[in-house]
């Protein structure tokens, strides 16, 4: 098979490998073993190349929508297929198509319309991938954002097959340029979703257009009207087939959630990421501006990640996504515009950093993960004010998701443990290698006298480098701040704070001289906790779980107890340290609120403030106090006042 060299690969394709959905296999009594049940691709009238190219991607038995659309459509008729995404719609069409090809007419005898670019140069790809046993075959992606050039120069050479979106064919065909008075097969994908997006009057044009002689396959997710009439008015006596899952997920993909905050999302996705053993992995987020951000992120974390959204370039989008199929990239942060049509075989893992609010969409990203027989996980993060959308989308799909525990510092560090034995093993089997080295270790314990275990572990510091190997353990809450604000669950745990009964019964731990109170300048209104201080000021500045005192949040600050001798170069490291957005402004806590002075020059504390001399004036007592003589006036009784002047109201 040749295609078209000038045709560039999008970054949202992919080998659509979701095309090989297989029937069940049923044991035999008899028989000592499994037979497949069901009909095999030969079976259902294809042969030759397709065959091979089909035993090539290891495809063996079709799936419903294929085993039910491809004998119609290689017997010539139209056919409306209704079956929801992720059935192996791409093959159940495509195999036809290529079946009847004639490699030696040069005009176009095949044209898909898809409503997306994306979905475009998938279903290229996958055209591509199926028609690799055959010979001349040329097959030409058409969509908008790409130059006229490209397109114009592979038209004037010949293509066989065109696949396109509606806008940038009807271009062609107002140019000129396009040439469909030979077309044989049209094909209309994803239907539903081209009116949705208004290329309703466009796909009516395009089909006007268009020889009376062509055979016509429609596929789409549902049946609104607008389909259902546009079936009846082009399509020739069409033989409707519909395909219903029991549920709209995989059954191969594991779905589980994890409840957390807002602000502790980033913190647990770099701990998911530490004890998930994923090969390639997608994070979508609801917004273009979050993914460049959280993949720098994580690229200060140590992974490899990049970020794509509609804002990115074409160009740049595809070599983002070469790079996730080349293995040079692991993880990438994507907004919805990637949850159609980006199936790459390394995606091991979906993440919902933020869980859509549709189920339509969670359904869409989801799925490309755990596609073509293969398992995949989807991980989605749930604050504890979604749990209605988490339960709407479980509905929906008709399937429950299993809730996840945030992996514990002993879960990382078993984790890391068991990856540093694996570089270790993995070293030794480097023989020639280890042989030099061992000459090496054996001359320096002979000259200092080290143990070769000392030695071994000093080697192990210097290839860990400044990181450490190992979390500290997880600090425990403080009472007070056991209790999640956004929880809107059982608050019996709650703090009492007008509940002072035994508060001097209490035992008071002893301070530690050495530590000091800082003052760091976020607290309850930023909802942070005490772990995410401890990280935050121990990943900056080299701290240790040791140097930690007591930790107090109050509403606007919290107080932290560290090393009162801390060097001007680890306040230097701290000076710029955020917590939950926003710069910590690390200082030494004074007690009192500081004050302005009455000159407005700066600030005082409260025992510096000047008190007023009264001199030598002796105190005067109540009881010495002059009192007013009113002389003999008599006293006048309430009822002898003069009247009030009554007031009026406006």
């Amino acid at each position: 098979m040749t295609s078209d060299e000038s045709a560039p690969q999008d970054p949202t394709t992919d080998d659509f490998a979701d095309d090989t959905a297989e029937a069940p296999v049923e044991a035999s009594v008899d028989a000592p073993v499994e037979e497949p049940a069901g009909p095999t691709f030969a079976d259902l009238g294809l042969e030759g190349a397709v065959l091979k190219a089909l035993d090539d991607v290891g495809y063996e038995t079709p799936s419903a929508i294929q085993a039910a659309t491809i004998p119609p459509l290689l017997a010539g008729r139209d056919v409306v297929g209704m079956a929801q995404t992720g059935t192996g719609k791409t093959a159940a069409f495509a195999l036809p198509v290529l079946a009847q090809l004639d490699v030696t007419q040069k005009t176009p005898q095949a044209l898909v319309l898809a409503p997306t670019r994306e979905l475009a140069l998938q279903v290229c790809e996958a055209f591509e991938k199926y028609a690799s046993r055959m010979k001349g075959v040329h097959i030409l992606p058409v969509y908008g954002g790409q130059g006229y050039g490209v397109q114009l120069s592979a038209l004037r050479r010949g293509v066989h097959i065109v696949v396109g979106t509606p806008g940038r064919i009807m271009d062609h065909l107002d140019k000129g340029t396009l040439d469909l008075s030979e077309l044989k097969f049209l094909v209309l994908d994803e239907a539903d979703e081209m009116l949705q997006m208004g290329f309703a009057e466009d796909v009516e044009t395009i089909l006007a257009d268009t020889p009376d002689t062509k055979q016509v396959a429609l596929f789409s997710a549902t049946m609104p009207p607008a389909i259902r009439r546009m079936s009846q008015q082009y399509l020739n006596m069409p033989e409707e087939i519909t395909v219903k899952a029991k549920t709209q997920t995989s059954a191969n993909i594991r779905q589980r959630y994890l409840v957390v905050s807002f602000q502790q999302k980033v913190d647990a996705l770099t701990r998911i990421l530490e004890v998930e053993n994923f090969e390639g992995m997608i994070i979508f987020v609801r917004t273009k501006s979050i993914t460049e951000e959280l993949a720098e992120k994580l690229r200060a974390r140590g992974y490899s990640a990049a970020a794509i959204s509609g804002d990115v370039a074409q160009a740049q989008r595809e070599r983002t996504v070469n790079q996730l199929k080349s293995g040079k990239l692991d993880i990438l942060v994507a907004t919805d515009v990637a949850a159609r049509g980006l199936d790459v075989d390394r995606i091991s893992h979906v993440v919902n950093f933020d869980i859509p609010t549709d189920s339509e969409p969670y359904v869409h990203r989801i799925g490309r993960t755990g596609r073509a027989g293969r398992t995949g996980d989807a991980i989605s993060f749930v604050t504890p004010r979604e749990r209605g959308l988490l339960a709407r989308i479980e509905k929906a799909t008709r399937q429950p998701m299993e809730q996840m525990q945030l992996p514990t510092a002993d879960d990382v560090n078993v984790t890391r443990l068991a990856r540093f034995d694996d570089r270790i093993t993995e070293a030794l089997s480097q023989t020639d290698r280890v042989e030099r080295f061992r000459d090496i270790i054996a001359h320096y314990v002979r000259h200092h006298d080290v143990p070769e275990a000392d030695v071994a572990a000093a080697l192990a510091v210097v290839a860990q480098g400044e990181s450490p190997l190992l979390l500290e353990p997880d600090p425990e809450p403080a009472a007070r701040d056991r209790f999640d604000r956004g929880d809107r669950g059982d608050r019996s745990d709650r703090f009492d704070r007008n509940d002072r009964s035994d508060r001097d019964d209490r035992p008071r731990r002893p301070r530690d001289s050495r530590l000091a109170t800082y003052r760091i300048a976020v607290g309850r209104r930023q909802r942070v906790e005490p772990r995410q201080i401890v990280g935050a000021l121990a990943n900056e500045g080299g701290l240790r779980r040791d140097d930690f005192g007591a930790i107090q949040i109050r509403p606007d600050f919290s107080l932290v107890e560290l090393p009162a001798d801390l060097s001007a170069e680890t306040l230097e490291r701290l000076k710029d340290t955020r917590i939950s957005g926003q710069l910590i402004d690390l200082r030494l806590d004074t007690g009192a609120p500081r004050r302005r002075d009455r000159d407005g020059g700066g600030y005082q504390g409260r025992d510096d403030r000047p008190r007023r001399d009264y001199g030598d004036r002796p105190r005067r007592d109540h009881d010495d106090r002059p009192r007013r003589d009113y002389g003999d006036r008599p006293r006048q009784d309430r009822d002898d006042r003069p009247p009030r002047k009554p007031r009026h109201r406006d």
